[in-house]
């Protein structure tokens, strides 16, 4: 197998990929292979979808939702599982020649000559898993031995920016909210794939255009989210736990939350989110629920140890898996496009089975509290609405130089070596600047006491990875009201990324024009030096250095508004 999507790739003896088990995400060779696979057979229903658009015809929903699924499915930590992913294989197939027949009849009515495409238009699957497995080589992304490393790198980037827009529209689609734009742009992009394009230019610029679709399927989950659950608030959440059987709810997913509530209310079981979910707590009608009574545990790579120590039954909503321990095991299950062989898979709208062995597992005995005690929390809650309503305050420290800067430390957690850089740099950041926060990277320093300037507190938690359009409604915000461009702003982007939706965030940002983003713990390697070369000179992005020396730098710059 050869895999560099994530940031745990190995490094060694000159080798930038995971190409032979173990893998450090645990995926097994097969199972590699039978999502390059999957990928394949999706880019062969993307050659027809996107042909039948250009004659006028309308989205087939279940389709253009079927590759959302598919492709999400394919992201480090999601789907493990070698069953379920022939299964989409063969689904895909079907859903290939219904999209086939779909373009061929418009074609036929607008008076053409239907045309046949190659590739993964016309590739057949084999009729068992071997076949299979002999069949994923040529999909494999290193394939094409003609291309060079800079091409192979930038339809990385590509790809990688098509899994990231999937996972978010995945996402809001459970919650209702489709954008045919969305959907054409991604399959739109999966055709172009398809076709082996060598052009460094044009993949560049591909991908840019997918930053774009990107930002327009995170402003469709923000109202799907919002629109469901409310506005964000500002609240405080609890961390210590209460007395009573437990059930721990992790991933991203706010539907698959909402559904647990309410089939778990009344039934003197509470409920806990952990990871990015910690978020949920500050939207209104997730709060209302009295059994969410608070956070268990932090960052995605710690779960081995924290799921082996709760003491109650563990749902995964999506991606952030990793290989169960046999401690847990016959009490961790997933849900939706989440699996791994040997756990049990749940419809979110039956969790009988997590709710019995939450029972049988007896849950917190006690609070972990020392009489008078008051027990912790962290807050959360400050998505666009929250700080955009105090807009007025924020933007007069600014000018008062009561607030110096701002740096969004935000992004992926990751078990490699490194991290500790956020830490260090949320902690070294002057009194005089305001630290925002999305994703799971949070949990690095969350815990920890900032202050607050003049009522304004040092630490905003924006929210999960998903909603990082607030971020960028913060940040265009500000920049309208103190009448400069994002990139004049006193803002400073330290970025931490793991996975492929990271990097679909990172060309959002790079399309929007944003420049002088820090990124770390280490650069992509499906980025080579030359690939490097060309985001350093045209975007300005940096690898992470010393924590000093990049703080520094920042402050240095006399941004238009502070000037």
């Amino acid at each position: 197998m050869f895999c560099f999507q994530c940031e745990q790739t190995k490094r060694g003896r000159g080798v930038a990929a995971c190409v032979l088990p173990p893998t450090t995400c645990g995926k097994e060779p097969s199972t590699a292979g039978l999502q390059d696979l999957l990928l394949h057979a999706v880019q062969g229903i993307a050659q027809y979808t996107t042909r039948s658009r250009a004659l006028g015809v309308a989205d087939d929903e279940e389709v253009s939702a079927f590759i959302a699924l598919a492709v999400f499915s394919t992201l480090t930590n999601v789907n493990f599982s070698d069953e379920r992913i022939v299964e989409l294989i063969r689904q895909a197939a079907d859903l290939r020649d219904r999209a086939r027949d779909t373009y061929r009849k418009a074609a036929r009515a607008a008076g053409l000559a239907p045309d046949t495409p190659g590739g993964p238009a016309s590739w057949q699957p084999a009729a068992d898993l071997d076949g299979l497995l002999l069949q994923a080589g040529v999909a494999a992304l290193d394939a094409d031995t003609t291309a060079g490393p800079d091409v192979i790198g930038l339809r990385a980037l590509n790809l990688y920016g098509i899994k990231g827009i999937c996972a978010y529209a995945y996402h809001a689609h459970a919650l209702g909210h489709d954008d045919p734009e969305v959907y054409a742009g991604v399959e739109s992009a999966l055709a172009y794939l398809a076709g082996g394009p060598n052009d460094l230019e044009q993949l560049l610029g591909r991908s840019l255009e997918l930053g774009l679709v990107n930002l327009a399927v995170l402003k469709l989950l923000d109202a799907a989210n919002t629109g469901r659950f409310g506005t964000p608030v500002p609240t405080p959440v609890r961390t210590s736990p209460v007395a009573g059987p437990a059930i721990l709810v992790s991933g991203h997913d706010l539907g698959d939350l909402e559904t647990v509530l309410e089939q778990t209310a009344g039934l003197g079981i509470n409920v806990y989110t952990h990871g990015e979910l910690l978020p949920a707590h500050g939207y209104p009608k997730l709060a209302a629920h009295p059994h969410l009574v608070g956070n268990y545990g932090g960052a995605w790579q710690e779960q081995a140890a924290e799921f082996a120590a709760f003491p109650g039954a563990i749902l995964m909503t999506s991606n952030c898996l990793i290989e169960p321990r046999d401690s847990y095991a016959d009490r961790i299950f997933t849900l939706g496009p989440v699996a791994w062989p040997g756990v049990r898979h749940l419809d979110v709208h039956d969790i009988s089975a997590a709710i019995e062995a939450a029972r049988a597992a007896g849950g917190f005995a006690g609070t972990g509290l020392q009489q008078d005690q008051e027990p912790s929390s962290v807050l959360v809650g400050f998505g666009a609405d929250a700080v955009l309503a105090v807009a007025g305050p924020v933007v007069e420290a600014v000018r008062s130089g009561a607030v110096r800067h701002f740096f969004l430390v935000g992004g992926c957690d990751g078990a490699k070596a490194g991290r500790n850089y956020y830490t260090r740099f949320a902690q070294s950041a002057p009194d005089d600047t305001v630290l925002l926060t999305l994703g799971c990277g949070k949990f690095r320093f969350n815990h920890l006491d900032f202050g607050d300037i003049g009522g304004i507190p040092r630490l905003l938690d924006v929210g999960q990875c998903n909603d990082s359009y607030s971020a960028i409604r913060i940040a265009t915000a500000l920049a309208e009201a103190l009448d400069c461009g994002v990139n004049d702003l006193p803002l400073t982007l330290v970025i931490s990324w793991f996975e492929q939706k990271a990097v679909a965030v990172l060309l959002t940002l790079l399309a929007l024009g944003l420049r002088n983003i820090t990124l770390g713990p280490s650069l992509p390697a499906f980025l080579t030096p030359a690939l490097l070369e060309i985001l350093v000179d045209r975007f300005g992005i940096s690898p992470i250095g010393e924590v000093e020396a990049d703080l520094e730098r920042a402050l240095a710059r006399v941004p238009a508004a502070a000037g």
